[in-house]
């Protein structure tokens, strides 16, 4: 019964605390003190500075600021420009035209920002515009950018991926490789129902794009190539073992900022502005962090995650119905709170039932990012929503319902990791060692 009480308790001062207003980081280490001081005699308050120092000086953690300040850069830059025009000659063709460049923008962009709303804001500023001058059919323009803006949460560098290694202990540099294939093959399934949908529906008539040759082809992709050489800078100097994640962040920016100064993009007032964008975000996921890094260990005081995993372990549930709990259990969460936040409210409690039932945390990292990635475009708190509704000025239902399919594309690719886990795993096992 005493595991009942500190469950109700902490769930009672948690939705008192963010109902009230205050921060998520803040709330959380709101919970924490009162566990520790109502069920443990500890001095909770030499506990929490320890507890904060020691979360907040992780070396490992160093590469989420510096991936975050890449984004930033990035964003200030005429890449979302360059990859329309470069993308455009060679998907025009494709069953379901150029809509197919939200997703391949997207895809191509998560893999040098990290962020599912940096990557929603570059492409869509860019892309939205032009699709609806071609007579593009709008719930398809909205749908997409919603759904793909998503994969800035999987391929990386990704930020949600950096929290939950940094969380759970775990190589961030492995569940980067984890994220690239579940990350692109979910990128295919919305390129396949953009295929389906423009060979169906009734009312996608767009306006025929005039024929390239080859060569005016080849000659539009040179604007691919600087982002692409960022990206195999990055990612390459990982794989091949040459840098770890952080190292490989280091020169991520430093190939941002080369980026920016060629294209004309690297200003004072933008350097100083992509600075204060990335130590905002920054400093919000360190408090969320630090937050969750004292619940957790107050939660390990009470004994609470042990005994919730004991019960779990009680009801003798398969593997497969495990998955399928936290899968519900996610998608309510992310109604209400962003991915990153969901990630390390719940870890303290998830981790132990994941361990106990044998499930490889690599693995349940990209699983609990699909997840997540669900909480961008699921209301009432969907970010991806708020800003496309801010872009488009459309009203929240409307923007809802063009991103209802991306959704169900998400559960579906839920089902394909559980029942094909080397697509997550299989990177990460044959990758080269990593220095450090």
């Amino acid at each position: 019964m005493t595991e009942v009480y500190a469950i109700a308790l902490f769930l009672a001062v948690l939705f008192v605390l963010l109902g009230s207003g205050v921060w998520v980081g803040l709330a959380l280490m709101g919970v924490a003190w009162v566990g520790i001081e109502l069920f443990t005699t500890r001095p909770v308050g030499d506990v929490m500075v320890t507890t904060i120092w020691a979360s907040s000086s992780s070396w490992t953690l160093t590469a989420l600021p510096l991936f975050v300040w890449m984004g930033e850069i990035l964003y200030r830059t005429r890449l979302s420009e360059d990859m329309f025009r470069g993308l455009s000659p060679w998907l025009a063709r494709l069953p379901g035209g150029l809509v197919h460049t939200n997703i391949v923008g997207c895809t191509v962009f998560a893999a040098v920002s990290g962020s599912s709303a940096a990557t929603l804001s570059t492409v869509g500023k860019m892309s939205i515009p032009e699709l609806r001058a071609r007579n593009y059919p709008e719930r398809m323009v909205i749908g997409t950018l919603a759904g793909a803006a998503t994969l800035g949460l999987m391929i990386p560098p990704s930020l949600a991926l950096i929290v939950y290694g940094v969380t759970v202990n775990e190589s961030i540099t492995k569940l980067f490789f984890a994220g690239i294939v579940p990350g692109l093959i979910l990128a295919i399934l919305f390129m396949a129902y953009v295929a389906v949908v423009s060979k169906t529906s009734t009312s996608w008539n767009p306006d025929v794009e005039t024929d390239m040759s080859l060569a005016e082809k080849l000659r539009n992709s040179r604007f691919l190539l600087p982002v692409f050489a960022l990206i195999l800078v990055v990612i390459g100097s990982m794989y091949l073992g040459f840098a770890t994640a952080t190292e490989a962040a280091a020169i991520g920016v430093i190939g941002a900022l080369l980026l920016a100064l060629v294209q004309g993009s690297l200003t004072p007032a933008s350097f100083r502005d992509s600075l204060m964008g990335a130590m905002r975000t920054s400093a919000m996921i360190a408090l969320i962090l630090a937050g969750a890094a004292f619940l957790k260990l107050s939660m390990g005081f009470t004994g609470l995650p042990r005994a919730l995993a004991d019960g779990i372990a009680a009801m003798e549930l398969s593997r497969f119905e495990l998955l399928m709990a936290l899968l519900v259990f996610y998608i309510v969460l992310g109604m209400f709170l962003d991915g990153i936040s969901s990630v390390v409210l719940t870890m303290a409690v998830v981790e132990p039932m994941v361990r106990g039932a044998g499930i490889d945390l690599i693995w349940f990292g990209i699983f609990v990012v699909v997840v997540v990635e669900m909480a961008q475009i699921t209301p009432p708190i969907g970010f991806n929503l708020f800003v496309l509704q801010g872009m488009t000025e459309h009203e929240m239902g409307y923007i809802t319902r063009a991103a209802l399919p991306m959704f169900l594309i998400m559960v579906a690719m839920v089902f394909v990791l559980i029942f094909v886990p080397e697509l997550a795993t299989w990177l990460p096992e044959n990758m080269r060692a990593t220095p450090g």
